[in-house]
C-alpha cells in the first residue's frame, strides 16, 4: 500500500515581515519625506548585478507605483492592495530597510 505525501499549503503570510511593513507605512504616513529612502533602496537594488529575479520584479513593480504618483496614501493603498503588484511588493519588506527607526 502506498500512501501519498500532502504537501502543506503555502502561505504568504510572514507575521514578522508584514508587522514590519505596516509600521513603515505609518512612518511613512506621518513622514511623506521617507519615501526618498525607499526610492533609494529601490535604486540599490536595481544595481547589483546579481539581484533575484522576484526582488527585481519587485522593485521594477515598485517603480510603477512611483511613476503614477507620489501621494503617500495613494502609495500606501497600493502597497495593501490584494493584487498583483501589492503582493510582490510585501513580499519583499526589505524595500523598506531604514524607514522605521527603532
Amino acid at each position: 500500500m502506498t500512501y501519498k505525501r500532502v504537501k502543506p499549503k503555502r502561505t504568504s503570510t510572514d507575521l514578522r515581515g508584514q508587522a514590519f511593513i505596516h509600521a513603515a507605512l505609518e512612518e511613512l504616513r506621518q513622514n511623506p519625506k521617507k519615501l526618498s529612502i525607499v526610492k533609494q533602496n529601490c535604486l540599490a537594488f536595481k544595481q547589483q548585478p546579481f539581484l533575484k529575479r522576484g526582488l527585481l520584479v519587485a522593485v521594477e513593480r515598485f517603480e510603477w507605483v512611483f511613476e503614477v504618483d507620489d501621494d503617500i496614501e495613494r502609495v500606501i493603498a497600493q502597497v495593501l492592495a490584494e493584487d498583483y503588484i501589492g503582493n510582490r511588493i510585501r513580499r519583499y519588506p526589505l524595500l523598506f530597510k531604514g524607514v522605521v527607526n527603532d
